[in-house]
């Protein structure tokens, strides 16, 4: 159990010498952010996820099958938007060798897309009247973009266990580790604090749709990203060894 709070510990509260900098808390917020707008996505967007793209491949099956409640035209929006998202990702941030300016680049692009997706709700909030609507699609394609430079962040900033959204390897690992071992692993405390904070943020952006007005729910997440924009601010001028990719 020591060993899982140290992990978790070293993780928020990262040591002068961590081959990672500040970017495992600054990730973690990336976390909670994924959270919040899976949950946002899933309950007011139409059983859509904008994050996590597995869950709606799986989605799209249930749809094609004519399960209801699922919509073929919101999963392949989610799907198309994401890719574009980390393509864009890629070529934005694939050139950069500082990872604190990656990080500072990548969240300065969330923030302005989900404060735009909260404002497309405010103007026009989606109505649950079984046909189709157009915000509910633009809104979908904007979270979706912004969620796939998030991951393609990730690739590029490389943090071990933190990859802000998909969590099954992360939940295999920890127990497979140990399992092996015989003993909990140190690092297993950075990958249960991954899924905690997952799973706050789906609290987080369950209760913001059940009792805020809709656009309150995405200007929530919109300011953890400007947050998480001011604290990669300086991490972005940093000239230390962390900051290097590889």
């Amino acid at each position: 159990m020591r060993a899982l709070v140290r992990g978790a510990w070293r993780t928020m509260v990262p040591g002068a010498g961590d081959p990672h900098g500040p970017l495992p808390p600054l990730l973690l917020g990336l976390t909670v952010l994924s959270g919040i707008i899976d949950a946002v996505s899933y309950l007011m967007l139409g059983h859509v996820f904008v994050a996590n793209m597995t869950g709606n491949v799986v989605f799209l099956g249930f749809a094609l099958a004519g399960a209801p409640g699922f919509s073929v035209a919101s999963q392949l929006v989610a799907l198309a938007a994401f890719a574009v998202g980390a393509f864009l990702g890629g070529r934005l941030l694939g050139p950069l060798v500082h990872r604190g300016r990656a990080l500072l680049r990548a969240a300065l692009a969330e923030t302005v897309l989900v404060a735009a997706a909260a404002l497309v709700l405010a103007v026009d909030p989606v109505v649950d009247t079984g046909t189709p609507q157009s915000s509910r699609y633009l809104v979908t394609a904007v979270l979706a973009l912004a969620m796939g430079i998030q991951n393609a962040l990730v690739a590029v900033l490389a943090v071990p266990e933190l990859t802000t959204t998909v969590l099954t390897r992360t939940i295999t690992a920890v127990f497979a580790d140990s399992g092996r071992s015989g003993r909990l692993e140190e690092r297993g405390g950075r990958q249960l604090l991954s899924v905690l904070t997952l799973a706050a943020g789906a609290v987080i952006g369950a209760f913001l749709v059940l009792h805020t007005a809709q656009s309150t729910a995405l200007a929530v997440p919109a300011a953890l990203a400007a947050v998480v924009t001011l604290a990669a601010a300086g991490p972005s001028r940093s000239a230390g060894s962390w900051t290097r990719q590889g």
